[in-house]
């Protein structure tokens, strides 16, 4: 049975998309079979594994949410061959208008994903950076939240606001949610303030937070505009290692 791990943070910039388009990959380049859903109109995802969100309009996620397609329609094949991607558009803005008065609409995405997410060894969500209907969508879905959190004052501060929400979906849609862990983002271990807010999260979340530490490296952020995974970018810098070692900590706590 697919575990389904939504990527989640209502905070920009703290490398939600990155985490989630590498992590995906990197579990794919370990022979596990991965899908990846870009729940973000923003479709940075998308873009990021080489396919333009105008090129089909009619096949992304936003058409499974209004029930226009089947999900298994909707399936691209990435250039890794255990990863596939199911894309996003700017449509996506609309949905939590368009669906505010449907009954049951907390479950649309895991009503649809029951139909598929057993072909999987993991379907990565990677959610909007708000916390609407769409993301509620996605938290509904999941078994766990993977949160990725960058090592300064404000992120720590927003935390709290994230972790409400997951305590309303607990309670109600989706009680069986898991916090699969905390990864720290962006790290640069030569700043004070770094190596601070690493030592307070250990401390508030324990062995919630991933032993792996995703470094800043400059060959992360040139990836996504080459529309490759850092795996397939660069296979021998920081960032690819940082990441394999993620997923094989993901994998680690889940067999």
């Amino acid at each position: 049975m697919g575990k389904i791990i939504a990527i989640a943070n209502q905070k920009g910039g703290v490398g939600k998309t990155t985490t989630a388009i590498n992590l995906a990959a990197s579990l794919a380049v370990l022979d596990r079979k991965v899908l990846i859903i870009d729940a973000d109109p923003q479709a940075n995802t998308t873009s990021g594994l080489n396919f333009s969100p105008d090129s089909d309009r009619r096949r992304t996620i936003y058409e499974v949410l209004m029930g226009e397609r089947n999900i298994s329609d909707t399936l691209i094949q990435t250039e890794l061959e255990r990863l596939q991607m199911i894309p996003s558009h700017i449509n996506l803005v609309g949905a939590e208008l368009e669906l505010k008065d449907v009954q049951g609409r907390e479950y649309i995405l895991k009503n649809a994903l029951a139909e598929i997410k057993d072909n999987y060894d993991y379907v990565i969500i990677d959610c909007s950076p708000s916390l609407g209907l769409i993301t509620v969508n996605c938290l509904t879905a999941a078994d766990s939240v993977l949160i990725p959190v960058q090592p300064e004052f404000y992120a720590l501060e927003g935390l709290g606001k994230l972790l409400q929400t997951i305590r309303l979906v607990q309670a109600r849609p989706n009680p069986a949610l898991d916090v699969e862990g905390f990864v720290i983002t962006m790290f640069d271990g030569r700043t004070r303030m770094h190596n601070q807010v690493e030592q307070q999260l250990r401390e508030l979340f324990g062995d919630k937070v991933f032993r792996t530490i995703i470094q800043r490296n400059i060959r992360l952020s040139e990836a996504p505009s080459h529309g490759k995974p850092i795996v397939l970018y660069d296979v021998v810098c920081p960032g690819t290692t940082n990441y394999l070692n993620l997923a094989k900590e993901v994998i680690e706590r889940n067999d």
